[in-house]
């Protein structure tokens, strides 16, 4: 499961690379959806976030330094933390800014085969498997915000199944980040992958259901597509509730996206 879930990480970055690497610097300075951060702070924050990683691996195998800073720095400024992270890194230069992700996420794809154990992280701790699945989402998510801004139409691959999983394992948290307490109860989801193929999750009896596209629901729970401009159908009230604040990354409540 690991070594599938790594092979997709690495073809979903190699295709984001693809596409901003021919970028001029007028082009990296490119508005993307997400407010205040340009393609350069897009990759920026992937950039820091696998290095964030890899100092959640080196944690696990009792080199806690750090992490330990990154813990201590997010305490000081949670508000601000991942933005000023990610234009921290994205003031580097084109050239320097990709040599630095390129290093990164290789290093990271090593250290998360050698791990043994569950890694901290800004949420509860994971699995290496959980981990990949983490990086495949935010690659995923944050390169659509760039493909938006280059106008170019992603790949609609089944691999945002990945996604789909994450975004169901963290329904407890998106209730929680929102002060509210989790159904007791599993829902139904059912979801069709771009190819046709179904993606189901929870008991098949259940009261509660989700049903829909994947890629809609992928994108629903990385917020980047309002709740309205989906295909998603909700059946019980607490499965609305959750496509209203579903969040499958850590941290503070997202804002969401507008309507379209």
């Amino acid at each position: 499961m690991l070594e599938e879930l790594l092979a997709d990480l690495a073809t979903e970055s190699d295709a984001l690379r693809a596409a901003v690497a021919p970028l001029d610097d007028a082009g990296w300075r490119s508005p993307t959806p997400a407010q205040g951060w340009d393609i350069a702070t897009q990759i920026g924050h992937l950039a820091w976030t696998d290095e964030a990683s890899l100092a959640a691996a080196a944690w696990a195998k009792g080199d806690p330094a750090g992490w330990d800073a990154l813990v201590a720095a997010a305490l000081a400024d949670p508000a601000h933390f991942v933005d000023a992270s990610a234009a921290a890194v994205a003031a580097a230069p084109p050239a320097e800014l990709l040599a630095r992700w390129d290093a990164g996420r290789t290093a990271l794809a090593a250290a998360l085969r050698e791990a043994d154990g569950r890694l901290p992280w800004f949420g509860p701790p994971m699995s290496p498997a959980s981990m990949a699945t983490a990086r495949f989402m935010e690659t995923w998510a944050h390169g659509l915000d760039v493909y938006d801004a280059l106008g170019i139409e992603p790949e609609r691959s089944d691999r945002v199944r990945h996604v789909c999983h994450l975004g169901i394992r963290t329904r407890g948290f998106a209730f929680a980040a929102h002060g509210l307490e989790a159904p007791a109860e599993e829902f139904r989801v059912s979801l069709i992958l771009p190819s046709g193929a179904l993606f189901e999750a929870g008991p098949a009896e259940a009261a509660q259901s989700v049903t829909g596209s994947a890629w809609d629901f992928a994108r629903l729970v990385t917020q980047r597509v309002h709740r309205d401009d989906t295909d998603l159908v909700a059946v019980g009230a607490d499965a609305e509730r959750w496509l209203t604040i579903a969040q499958a990354f850590a941290g503070q409540p997202g804002g969401g996206r507008s309507r379209a």
